[in-house]
């Protein structure tokens, strides 16, 4: 096995416990700046469509403080390139063996030596990049499951506050509830 792969070699970031803080309004323009860097970043890559997900892209949710972004790339081909625009500005690439996720490629920049924003980047026409969007739509009309959302987390965050990976496994069926069953 690769050495990165070992969590004794991972970054302190890697492995922080989950903070769950109360909604900031500032998030939606820090995601709007954080865009237009990666834009600038980005532009000679042709890689123009981003999107603001996560807890942190709907008003009124508490969240972990880091704001999840979704790309479209063309090619996995071009993460080295990517990683030459990315890496001088701060952004740590997550291997797919080590982040686990073959549907994307995901991007930690650290800010204080905290995860602050999260780039997710996928290819077109990839399912989760959909359904991504409808579950923040969704929650973005529904201050009902906002609550419920909000109340589930807390909960998560508290019983699996050092494992990010069973944290979000154990938000799967509150998702999958409110994108297919329509609750």
């Amino acid at each position: 096995m690769t050495d990165h792969l070992q969590p004794e070699n991972w970054p302190a970031w890697a492995t922080e416990s989950i903070e769950i803080v109360e909604a900031n309004p500032m998030w939606d323009s820090q995601a709007q700046e954080e865009i237009r860097q990666l834009k600038e970043l980005l532009q000679g890559l042709n890689i123009h469509k981003f999107e603001h997900i996560g807890s942190t892209s709907i008003p009124g949710l508490p969240a972990k403080p880091i704001i999840d972004l979704m790309g479209e790339v063309k090619s996995w081909e071009d993460m080295d390139l990517i990683a030459n625009q990315l890496n001088p500005a701060g952004w740590n690439y997550v291997p797919p063996e080590l982040d686990g996720r073959e549907y994307r490629r995901f991007w930690v920049r650290v800010k204080d030596g905290k995860r602050a924003v999260h780039l997710h980047l996928m290819r077109p026409g990839e399912e989760r990049w959909g359904r991504q969007i409808q579950f923040r739509d969704v929650l973005r009309q529904r201050p009902d499951l906002v609550e419920v959302y909000s109340a589930l987390k807390a909960k998560l965050a508290d019983e699996n506050k050092d494992d990010r990976e069973a944290y979000t496994a154990a938000k799967t069926e509150f998702i999958i509830q409110v994108l297919d069953e329509g609750i």
